[in-house]
């Protein structure tokens, strides 16, 4: 197994670079000292320190995310070079699991049985996730704001371990049905999914919000492991849809944009949120193929010149010029790593000296208009003891040729749990 460049011994040198070496943090606070002698405190936590496991999908079909778990990385890295979390350092401990949910349960089980974590913070993927759930909430670690929009991740009776971050796939799905039913009601619609519970979860959002009112007159699937979707592109086209829903991962969303504009098929192409990077999607698939596109957003787009002298934006630019200045400033991805690790460092605060995982979960449940600055204005994070659906509104956004552009209102695409 090859183990990535956040492996927990390489942790331990950043966080010796970054200026919270244990004397550090024993200057810092007059109980380090007393700690440093004591074992290590069950859950992750020491005197010293704070461990928090993540899964990510460093290799694989779904790479283009990596960016991240890497940015995750580099947050943490500022907030220890600050003082770290009420005087103790975060070690944050990074496996890739190639986008394999055999391979995410078996580094679940290594951050939680050998690396003794906290929680599991912002793991990547449907599938992925879905494989360690049950696994996550029998031994009640947290499975805390994982990196995916499954409708199923907002369900605290039956597992309260776990909780999403990001709007859910159905929700977003609905607000693209609510558009084409206002906009396009006589549309011809063709529907590309991942064939697995990411892209289900959103057929379904998207079936329920249309009911019988449109037309879908072809639908096809593809698996991850697939080289292209040449063929299902082709096959799409010939169906002479005008509408195109397109469900896909960033690798697979830009080889769908640029096929679409090979093909010389100009649909409506309508590109779930999670693929909406301008760096790592519209820029490999063509800026002029991708001209046109629509998506939705909650988050500020880093291309968008409207943000340039936005102070929450600045803060963001410089973070990346000095933790991680080999990063995409054009990525979407990066923005998403930023702002949930900013959620994450709230609610570890939040706990004060108690941070066992039950408080964990009890201040994460507990998030009342929080405002992130990379939050679009309006949007605020939100959830309570029955509500684990940190954010729940959204807004269009069109893509122009080389940004996005937003349109419309804030729209709450909330869902039932049930």
């Amino acid at each position: 197994m090859t183990t990535n460049l956040f492996d927990c011994r390489i942790q331990r040198r950043t966080l010796l670079k970054a200026g919270l070496a244990i004397g550090a943090l024993n200057f810092a606070s007059p109980l380090a000292g007393a700690a440093m002698a004591a074992p290590e405190r069950s859950g992750g936590i020491s005197g010293v320190s704070i461990k928090i496991g993540n899964i990510m999908p460093y290799s694989g079909p779904a790479s283009a995310y990596s960016a991240i778990g890497k940015t995750e990385a580099a947050y943490f890295t500022m907030i220890n070079a600050n003082g770290g979390i009420n005087g103790r350092a975060i070690e944050f401990i990074s496996y890739d699991d190639g986008y394999s949910p055999p391979k995410t349960i078996e580094q679940a089980r290594r951050l939680v049985e050998d690396d003794n974590v906290l929680l599991i913070f912002n793991s990547l993927g449907t599938p992925s996730n879905t494989a360690i759930q049950h696994y996550m909430n029998e031994k009640k670690v947290p499975q805390l704001f994982i990196a995916t929009g499954a409708n199923k991740w907002n369900d605290p009776k039956h597992f309260p371990w776990t909780m999403g971050w990001q709007p859910s796939y159905q929700s977003e799905a609905r607000v693209y049905a609510k558009y084409l039913l206002a906009h396009n009601p006589s549309g011809k619609i063709a529907i590309l999914y991942q064939n697995d519970d990411y892209g289900k979860d959103y057929l379904k959002g998207f079936k329920d919000g249309i009911g019988d009112k449109l037309k879908i007159i072809s639908e096809l699937s593809y698996d991850t492991t697939q080289p292209t979707i040449d063929s299902e592109m082709i096959s799409l086209q010939a169906s002479g849809a005008d509408v195109f829903f397109d469900i896909t991962t960033p690798k697979f969303a830009a080889q769908a944009i640029k096929k679409a504009g090979e093909l010389k098929w100009h649909p409506l192409h309508i590109l779930n949120n999670v693929s909406a990077s301008v760096g790592a999607v519209m820029k490999p698939a063509g800026f002029d193929h991708a001209k046109g596109v629509l998506s939705t957003a909650y988050l500020k787009d880093p291309t968008d010149p409207q943000w340039k002298n936005d102070p929450a934006y600045k803060t963001w630019l410089a973070f990346m010029e000095k933790y991680y200045p080999d990063g995409d400033q054009t990525s979407a991805f990066t923005v998403y790593g930023y702002a949930v690790a900013e959620t994450m460092t709230h609610v570890l605060r939040a706990c004060g000296n108690d941070l066992s995982r039950a408080n964990v979960m009890k201040q994460a449940a507990s998030l009342h208009d929080l405002k992130l600055g990379l939050l679009l204005p309006g949007i605020t994070v939100n959830t309570g003891p029955d509500d684990f659906a940190p954010i729940e509104q959204l807004q269009m956004m069109r893509f122009t040729g080389d940004r996005w552009e937003l349109f419309g209102p804030i729209i709450n695409g909330e869902v039932s749990s049930s």
